[in-house]
C-alpha cells in the first residue's frame, strides 16, 4: 500500500515520530510547516503555496497543524489556539478541492478534552457528551469546519487524548520531570480520570485509520484503560524508582500553572475517554494498561 503521505503540522513532537515510521515502512512522507526543518516544506498555515501540489495523488492528509494549548488561555492565546486549527484545517481543505485526484483519506486532529468532565462513565463516540467551556469549543468548531469543508474524499476526526512518548517537546517529559522532583502526587482530589495513549499505538491507529476505508467521522484515538490521576501517577512513579509523590491542592495548582504559564484544566479537567470504533474495527492495542506503558516508556527514557 505504501505511497505518498502529507503531514501538514508535521514538524512537532508527533509528526516527527509518525514521519519516521511511515519512512521506515516505505511510505514518501511530506511535511508542510511553519517550523524550519531539513526535511519540510515551508507553509504558513494559512494560505496556499507550493505545499499545496503535493496532495494531488497523495494516498492520506494528516492535518496536525494547532498552536500548544500548553499556555494561559489569554484572550492573544485563545485568538491563537483558534486561528491555528481553522486557518489551518480551512487551507487543507481548499488543498484538496483543487487536487486533480484528491487524497484516499483526510485525517484531521482534534481533541478528546470535546467530552465533559467525566467521573461517572467512559465517554465512547456514540454516547459520549460533549462538554463547554473553551477548549470544548475548539475543538467543537475544529471539528465543524473540517466536515463543511468541500472535499470528496474520506474524513476522520482524530479526537486523541495525551501522547506519551520519549522525545523533546513531549507531555512525557514534563510528566517525569514533576516525578523526579518528588511532585506527582495527588493533583487536586486525585479521582479525576487520564486518557493516555502510547505514541507506538497512536502510529499504528493513524496507519490502521488510512487503511480502514470503512471507517470515517469521529474517532477516538486513546488507550482503551483511563485510570483516575492517583493511580496514573503512581504507576508513573513506579516506573522510575520515585517513592516520593507529595499532593497538590487545587490553590497549589492554580499557582503553579500560572508560574509555568499554564492552565490547571490539563491537569484536573476528568478525560475519561475509551475507543469504542478503533476497538469495534479489530484494532488492538499494544499498551492498553498505563502500568505497562510507562515502565515501557521508562525503560528507553
Amino acid at each position: 500500500m505504501p505511497g505518498k503521505i502529507v503531514i501538514p503540522g508535521g514538524a512537532g513532537f508527533i509528526g516527527r515520530g509518525l514521519a519516521r515510521q511511515l519512512r521506515s515502512r516505505g511510505f514518501e512522507v511530506t511535511i508542510p510547516s511553519r517550523r524550519a526543518a531539513p526535511d519540510a516544506i515551508a507553509w504558513d498555515g494559512e494560505r496556499q503555496g507550493p505545499w499545496s501540489r503535493e496532495l494531488d495523488g497523495a494516498l492520506a492528509v494528516i492535518n496536525l497543524a494547532g498552536r500548544s494549548v500548553n499556555c494561559r488561555y489569554g484572550e492573544a492565546n485563545r485568538r491563537e489556539i483558534y486561528a491555528s486549527r481553522l486557518k489551518s484545517t480551512r487551507a487543507v481543505g481548499e488543498a484538496i478541492a483543487a487536487c486533480r485526484v484528491p487524497p484516499r483519506v483526510w485525517l484531521n486532529s482534534s481533541s478528546a478534552t470535546i467530552y465533559r468532565h467525566a467521573l461517572d462513565r467512559p465517554m465512547d463516540e456514540a454516547t459520549g457528551e460533549t462538554g463547554k467551556g473553551f477548549s470544548v469549543d475548539v475543538c467543537k468548531q475544529w471539528e465543524r469546519t473540517f466536515f463543511e469543508a468541500p472535499v470528496s474524499c474520506r474524513r476522520v476526526a482524530l479526537r486523541t487524548a495525551m501522547v506519551f512518548g520519549n522525545g523533546a517537546g513531549g507531555v512525557y517529559n514534563a510528566f517525569r520531570w514533576l516525578a523526579r522532583l518528588g511532585w506527582a502526587g495527588r493533583l487536586g482530589g486525585g479521582r479525576q480520570y487520564v486518557s493516555w495513549i502510547h505514541e507506538d499505538d497512536l502510529r499504528r491507529a493513524i496507519e490502521w485509520l488510512i487503511e480502514r476505508e470503512d471507517l470515517d467521522g469521529v474517532v477516538n484515538v486513546a488507550a482503551p484503560n483511563p485510570l483516575p490521576a492517583a493511580e496514573f501517577l503512581e504507576s508513573l512513579r513506579r516506573s522510575i524508582g520515585q517513592p516520593i509523590g507529595l499532593p497538590s491542592t487545587r490553590w497549589m495548582l492554580e499557582v503553579g500553572a500560572f508560574v509555568l504559564r499554564t492552565e490547571t484544566e490539563l491537569l484536573v479537567k476528568s478525560r475519561r475517554v475509551v475507543p469504542g470504533r478503533l476497538l469495534e474495527s479489530g484494532f488492538r492495542f499494544q499498551y492498553s494498561e498505563w502500568p505497562e506503558a510507562a515502565r515501557a516508556l521508562a525503560a528507553v527514557g
